[in-house]
């Protein structure tokens, strides 16, 4: 083959991972985002959802029931993050995964090309999930999470919180969506070439940074809990395991999946590897449309400062 011959052939294969209708993708998935921030009930995921698996797992009411020790701790941070499986950035990590399942037809082959993602991104989530756990515990009595105050106008610090960690986490996601794209420059193609799984432990260190603003109320009870022990280790411990309950219903689905159909589907993708792109990017668009929109736009209309559309069927 010539040297042309390899040219050729070298940016044919650039291109056509390129998806032909970037643009068409980028208003469906900014438009899903938007549709979900609009029907979206927080009083249905967090009471009806979260509080009843939490109280099924635990096997009482969970809803400011005393955390009587560590162990309990740990069973109810667990407990609490099952409850809270369903977020926008587990979808989202769901999707950076996907495309990353082998081909092999084994399914020995198939779940061993499939677990060092997730384990990765395990470890990513537990670095930034035990880090935070330690702060709640050294200085958590100081800090917007503990408090259990109500605010007429405006927003409790909490929520003022939850803006600036969700609102950056949302534009981190909506710029790793344009990336996987092709329309801006991928800050992770380097580093990814020299370590394979280095994007599932981002997806990770994403997850366990939604500890950092979560208002969920279990959340929260767990928050002052370990603020109030001033114990480390328990902070630490307890937040890994809040981050691991929070992800382990679309771990398990992300391996049925592998197992079921992880072969043919990443031969269809890899038919077509545009396929991928456009997977990954939608996937990190409609999680950071609805992150960004629902925390920092549709959060601020409760002040009365801007009207949102929403549909209030709960």
């Amino acid at each position: 083959m010539t040297n042309l011959d390899t040219g050729v052939a070298e940016t044919s294969t650039r291109h056509s991972s390129v998806p032909a209708r970037r643009g068409l993708v980028i208003a469906l998935s900014t438009l899903a985002g938007f549709a979900l921030t609009v029907v979206w009930s927080a009083p249905f995921v967090d009471r009806v959802i979260g509080d009843s698996v939490t109280g099924a797992i635990l096997g009482h009411e969970s809803t400011d029931a005393p955390i009587a020790g560590v162990l309990s701790g740990i069973a109810f941070a667990f407990a609490s993050g099952v409850g809270g499986t369903f977020t926008a950035c587990n979808i989202a990590a769901l999707g950076a995964v996907a495309p990353l399942m082998g081909e092999r037809r084994s399914l020995r082959g198939r779940l061993g090309q499939a677990l060092p993602p997730l384990g990765w991104l395990v470890a990513g989530m537990a670095v930034v999930s035990a880090a935070y756990g330690v702060i709640a515990a050294l200085f958590g009595t100081h800090m917007p999470q503990y408090s259990t105050a109500t605010v007429s106008t405006g927003l409790a610090p909490r929520l003022v919180q939850s803006m600036v960690v969700f609102g950056v986490i949302g534009l981190a996601l909506c710029y790793l969506g344009l990336a996987a794209l092709k329309l801006v420059r991928d800050p992770m193609e380097r580093l990814s070439r020299r370590f394979p799984h280095a994007r599932s432990a981002l997806m990770g260190v994403l997850i366990g940074a939604f500890l950092v603003g979560r208002p969920f109320g279990l959340y929260r009870q767990l928050f002052r809990d370990v603020a109030d022990s001033h114990n480390p280790l328990y902070g630490a411990f307890s937040f890994v395991m809040q981050s691991l309950g929070n992800i382990i219903v679309l771990a398990v689905l992300f391996l049925l999946l592998t197992v079921a159909a992880g072969g043919r589907l990443q031969r269809w993708i890899a038919a077509r590897p545009s396929r991928a792109a456009v997977i990954t990017g939608s996937a990190f668009l409609v999680a950071g449309v609805f992150t960004f929109l629902y925390w920092d736009v549709r959060l601020l209309a409760r002040t009365g400062v801007i009207w949102y559309p929403i549909i209030t069927w709960y």
